[in-house]
């Protein structure tokens, strides 16, 4: 009778334990920050109310107020695929292997799904991906996809493009008849409802309502728009009648692109200031309709309690040059391509305080998301993602990095391949097949309106930035540099070694 009665004791006392630990497991999970990604295509870094007057984003500035807006934001390889790639990989573009327009490999080492899902979080992506094949999960454990009526992969069709059948079979949803990458615009001809930019957002709300699972949440919104179609609904078109938008900026070295043959989607030519203030009325009333919606999904975060226990992210993946210097697109060296919206609210940022309008200026870039993310959710940075993590920001941690550097592979045309470096206040460029330099002191130039390149009073400079620009590309050897200087050549180097095979 002792024996057993000894024995149930024990039994007992175990089973206690393994509760004990089973519910300190739970907390646990349950403490650890939800994370939530939201992404826009092809906004450039100045439309955002914290910056432009002329725009409306009431509800993206909440967000940066309740957190920090880096105004120094950047996309390194700005177009979607190779911007994509340093965004899953936590990657710099020589390391992930994209230096220009390509595919999105199969498999990385480290990839943002992924990691996140083996370290507890339940993760799911909705929206455009842009990856190759179109149902790569990348650890996801479920995408719901808007892919802008892309189809690359065999019989692919979109949720949303399945979604919008069911809900009107008797409509196109292209009916507004602007393509993917043209400059012109109209307002969306069909019901606001049925735009895919309300459907991201909704897609997104009824999800988040669903939501019981004990597991933290990794949640990628990522928005199809303002990348063409310029097509908002009517109603935030209106919003933009009387607004003075602003005039390209058009540098005095220009002039050379104003006479590309001109075509709906060109990516070069003078199309008149008339033109580009259209398409930018019609692009800067896109985003406030994405405003619009994001409002709608925080509305939802909070109804939740989520809102407050989570890391929440709003970039982009390039701009848009809207008619900058005769340029159209994305791929340029210059700000309207490269500089994008770069917001971070923290877990219960409201205990740490704000940070310094100096550490506001700091580069940051699309590889620092995920190592940013490994840090709030307390995951240990493989030692070979280069990315860094910006809540070392807000807390002060250590000096950020002096600059960041930007580069693209030929695209539109041959003289288009090039390699930036900026800190947010001076610019350098170098163009490897011409040889042709530009630099710019972007704090007196926002436009980058004027090439300094022969201007004395910025010898020192120029040679500053040129001395670092052959430092950068040390790594690479041949062809980009020659006999320890920088080097032209014709060869187009699309991938790196580093790129997955």
């Amino acid at each position: 009778m002792q024996f057993c009665l000894r024995k149930y004791v024990l039994i007992m006392k175990n089973f206690f334990c393994l509760l004990l630990l089973f519910c300190t497991l739970q907390i646990q999970a349950q403490e650890k920050p939800h994370i939530i990604l939201i992404m826009t295509d092809q906004q450039r870094g100045d439309c955002l109310g914290k910056e432009n007057a002329q725009i409306f984003t009431p509800n993206i500035d909440k967000l940066a107020d309740d957190g920090v807006w880096f105004s120094n934001g950047y996309s390194s390889v700005p177009s979607c695929t190779p911007a994509r790639a340093g965004l899953l990989t936590g990657m710099s573009p020589w390391k992930h292997g994209m230096l220009g327009y390509y595919k999105v490999a199969e498999k990385y080492p480290y990839e943002m799904p992924q990691i996140l899902r083996d370290n507890g979080y339940y993760t799911i992506g909705i929206g455009k991906m842009h990856w190759h094949p179109q149902r790569n999960l990348h650890g996801f454990h479920q995408t719901i996809l808007d892919e802008s009526g892309r189809v690359e992969s065999p019989d692919f069709e979109s949720d949303y493009r399945k979604w919008f059948k069911e809900q009107a079979p008797q409509l196109n949803p292209d009916a507004t008849g602007i393509g993917w990458n043209e400059h012109r615009a109209s307002a969306y001809v069909l019901a606001e409802n049925l735009h895919p930019t309300y459907w991201t957002s909704q897609t997104a709300i009824d999800f988040l309502k669903e939501y019981k699972d004990d597991k933290p949440l990794f949640l990628k919104v990522s928005f199809a728009r303002p990348h063409s179609p310029y097509d908002p609904p009517k109603r935030f078109l209106d919003l933009y009648k009387d607004t003075d938008m602003p005039a390209p900026f058009m540098g005095d070295w220009a002039n050379e692109f104003a006479h590309y043959p001109k075509d709906k989607d060109a990516a070069f030519g003078d199309y008149g200031v008339a033109h580009a203030l259209n398409s930018r009325r019609h692009y800067y009333a896109a985003i406030t309709f994405i405003d619009e919606q994001i409002g709608r999904l925080v509305d939802e975060l909070k109804r939740k309690g989520m809102y407050d226990n989570a890391l929440i992210l709003f970039v982009s993946d390039h701009g848009d040059m809207l008619g900058d210097h005769n340029h159209w697109r994305k791929t340029y060296a210059y700000e309207g391509s490269t500089r994008i919206p770069f917001i971070m609210k923290w877990p219960n940022s409201d205990d740490t305080g704000q940070i310094s309008k100096v550490e506001q200026l700091h580069c940051v870039e699309l590889r620092d998301i995920l190592p940013t993310m490994l840090d709030v959710g307390g995951i240990k940075k493989p030692n070979e993602m280069d990315g860094l993590s910006m809540m070392s920001i807000v807390r002060g941690e250590k000096q950020w990095r002096e600059y960041i550097d930007l580069e693209h592979a030929t695209t539109y045309d041959s003289h288009n391949y090039w390699c930036a470096l900026t800190n947010g206040k001076t610019k350098y460029v170098w163009f490897f097949r011409t040889g042709v330099e530009q630099l710019f002191d972007l704090e007196k130039d926002e436009g980058e309106e004027v090439n300094l390149l022969t201007d004395g009073d910025y010898k020192k400079e120029l040679k500053y930035w040129r001395t670092r620009m052959v430092k950068h590309l040390k790594e690479r050897g041949e062809p980009y540099l020659k006999s320890g200087k920088l080097n032209t050549f014709d060869k187009n180097i699309l991938i790196s070694p580093n790129y997955p095979q």
